[in-house]
């Protein structure tokens, strides 16, 4: 079954989006320019606190998976 987790690999600030490509097998980049988009159109705040709150509620990956 695959999970969800934060990017150890793969990341900027704390690996969700990294994640999220990984999950969706889709090239973090492309989710890091949809992220920027969101912020700009939501003016930051919305954005920058649904990331903050993926932080907190995504798990790392464990230091043994790949």
């Amino acid at each position: 079954m695959k999970r969800l987790y934060r990017s150890s690999d793969n990341k900027v600030f704390a690996g969700v989006l990294g994640g999220l490509g990984e999950y969706f097998e889709v090239d973090p980049v492309v989710l890091r320019l949809a992220f920027v988009f969101v912020l700009l159109v939501t003016a930051f705040i919305p954005g920058l606190l649904a990331y903050l709150a993926a932080c907190f509620i995504v798990p790392a990956k464990p230091g043994g998976q790949a």
